[in-house]
């Protein structure tokens, strides 16, 4: 499939089940106390470097943006679906969202103190990765650090119906948390940590801490 018509279908897939997945969602934080305890690590780290922007890339309904805000952190939400980027505005109406995406970043070079892509790398092929992170360098101030989280497992599913019933079309990756390193590495970051767990997020959710090499 083109870049354009996995887009396309991830883009509408959003944008049908907006309202839904943010009612689904809503309180999951409040389930995870491992996530809240990275999410609050992440924004130690940005602090520590010196602050500034930090861009969740993939927000969806913009629950992590408005944590990372509570936390005291500069964070604005970007997504790919204007459904999402609705949905995030009517929730959060006093922070940035703004629609685009991670396969063309529409920020400035060095333009942000931290980067947060919350299970939203689990629809980008693999073949598309490397450009993923390479955005994700090229926006990050160096030494400033990028937290990414994702599904773990070895397989690739289409899924077709979800968060209320509603149709989607969306091909979710699951993946080793050592490729999802080894894509880091070779785009510029160092890995500070890895961790797996199991949650509210997912059956198995991999979570790594990484750092804009100079």
């Amino acid at each position: 499939m083109s870049v354009d018509g996995w887009l396309a279908d991830t883009r509408t897939s959003y944008d049908t089940v907006a309202a839904s997945y943010a009612d689904l969602l809503r309180n999951f934080l409040a389930e995870t106390p491992y996530e809240r305890a990275m999410l609050a690590l992440f924004a130690d780290l940005v602090r520590a470097a010196g602050g500034g922007p930090v861009a969740d890339v993939g927000c969806g309904p913009g629950r992590i943006t408005a944590h990372l805000h509570g936390l005291g952190v500069d964070a604005f939400g970007i997504d790919l679906s204007p459904g999402m980027i609705d949905v995030a505005r009517r929730d959060h109406p006093g922070l940035r969202f703004e629609v685009g995406s991670m396969t063309d970043l529409d920020l400035a070079e060095a333009s942000v103190a931290g980067l947060v892509a919350w299970y939203s790398l689990i629809h980008i092929p693999d073949d598309q990765v490397g450009s993923v992170v390479a955005h994700f360098r090229r926006v990050l101030r160096p030494g400033c650090p990028l937290l990414l989280s994702f599904h773990v497992g070895d397989e690739t599913t289409l899924k077709t119906q979800g968060y209320g019933g509603h149709p989607m079309k969306v091909h979710v990756h699951r993946r080793q948390p050592a490729q999802v390193a080894a894509w880091l590495r070779e785009g510029g970051f160092t890995v500070e940590a890895e961790m797996t767990l199991t949650s509210a997020e997912s059956r198995l959710g991999g979570i790594i801490f990484g750092r804009r090499q100079p």
